[in-house]
């Protein structure tokens, strides 16, 4: 004992080092002193277990502390090294996807998979058109839908009755073992890849493929408020699984027709209704279409054109079901292109009231002038 090195000179750390400093220090040297890195040093394998001997007792608080009081000598027989210890420090490198690199390096010591694995399904994509009012007040939609299933005859073994074999590559283990001197790599076996069994006689209804194709009416209930771009989960109804594993799901990515009328914006719908002049001038009430049904506007006298009118809760459901939007309406006023001679003498009063009261030059108006709406007002009511 009184010949082994100090485990803290082999790591090249303090005596009052961190677990963390023990733990980068050891994964530091491990890539320095691999035996693979090092294939013209004689001495490799030796350092190699030396290192590793000495971070199992340093990163183990209780033998570390036997060892800081007792030396060697408080260890008994020696360190055991555990194959946790490598997960832990090696975990953080990768090494092509294996499961730890004890396994790789030992074998015999990592996990390893026994029999086949069940696979979860693929998860599908369907694009479904809707109206308007069906993305207003919902709907229940049956789609047809293609997809891979389960095999029933095999459960998606993809083998006849007992048909399953052992793989007799690797004995059923799933990985086959390979020697570099005293090293043990273990690797997938290719035959099986990984599952220990084989396929001996296939599936006559799938032809050992596991699954088959098939056509499935799903029901889609679509809530209330959706709009183009709304992805829609249906668990369970994508391809089916693999060695008895769970399907996958559907998602449904709504699109909604546009509307002949209305547009919308969140929750609210937009839309325009034409009045005439008078009516702006003068006031009025309309009844204009929601999707609800129709409902009473008031325009107010001398209302600008362009002005909007919020119609509160009379929009969309919120897929939130916080209650609904607005209908907003934008009144839109424009000339009338052919006019009845009353109309037109109208018309011109009005202009020439407008000069008048502007001294000629429409485009300076005097201080004190009113608005058009208000001459429009005063021309319609008689008082000019």
């Amino acid at each position: 004992m009184s010949g082994k090195r100090d485990y803290y000179e082999i790591l090249g750390v303090a005596r009052d080092a961190t677990p963390e400093e023990i733990k980068k220090a050891y994964r530091r040297r491990a890539l320095e002193l691999h035996p693979d890195r090092n294939p013209d040093r004689k001495d490799a394998e030796e350092r190699f277990k030396e290192l590793s001997e000495a971070y199992a007792v340093l990163s183990d608080p209780e033998k570390r502390a036997r060892y800081d009081r007792y030396g060697h000598a408080g260890l008994g027989q020696g360190p055991t090294i555990d194959p946790d210890m490598f997960r832990d420090v090696f975990g953080s490198f990768g090494f092509g996807g294996l499961e730890d690199i004890f396994a790789e390096f030992f074998g015999g010591m990592g996990s390893a998979r026994r029999g086949p694995r069940a696979r979860a399904g693929a998860d599908l994509r369907y694009r479904l058109e809707i109206d308007f009012e069906e993305a207003a007040f919902g709907t229940e939609v049956k789609i047809r839908v293609p997809r891979s299933e389960s095999c029933p005859r095999c459960r998606g073994t993809g083998a006849a009755a007992g048909g399953i074999v052992s793989c007799p590559t690797c004995g059923g283990a799933g990985r086959i073992a390979i020697r570099h001197g005293f090293m043990q790599v273990v690797r997938t076996c290719p035959n099986c890849r990984g599952e220990g069994q084989t396929v001996r006689r296939p599936c006559g209804e799938c032809g050992g493929e596991g699954r088959i194709t098939a056509e499935r009416t799903v029901s889609v209930r679509v809530p209330p408020g959706v709009d183009t771009g709304t992805r829609l989960r249906v668990a369970g109804e994508g391809e089916g699984g693999e060695w008895g594993g769970p399907p996958g799901d559907l998602y449904v990515d709504i699109e909604v027709r546009p509307h002949e009328r209305f547009r919308r914006r969140g929750a609210d719908v937009l839309d325009e209704v034409e009045v005439s002049f008078a009516d702006l001038v003068l006031g009025c009430t309309l009844e204009v279409p929601t999707v609800h049904g129709p409902r009473e506007v008031t325009v107010e006298p001398g209302t600008e054109p362009g002005t909007t009118i919020r119609l509160r809760g009379e929009g969309l459901p919120r897929l939130d079901r916080r209650g609904r939007g607005d209908h907003v309406v934008r009144l839109a006023a424009r000339p009338p292109r052919e006019l009845t001679a009353e109309e037109r003498r109208l018309w011109e009063r009005l202009r020439e009231i407008e000069r008048e009261r502007s001294g000629g030059d429409r485009r300076r108006p005097r201080s004190g002038d009113r608005g058009l709406f208000e001459k429009m007002k005063d021309l319609l009511s008689g008082d000019s």
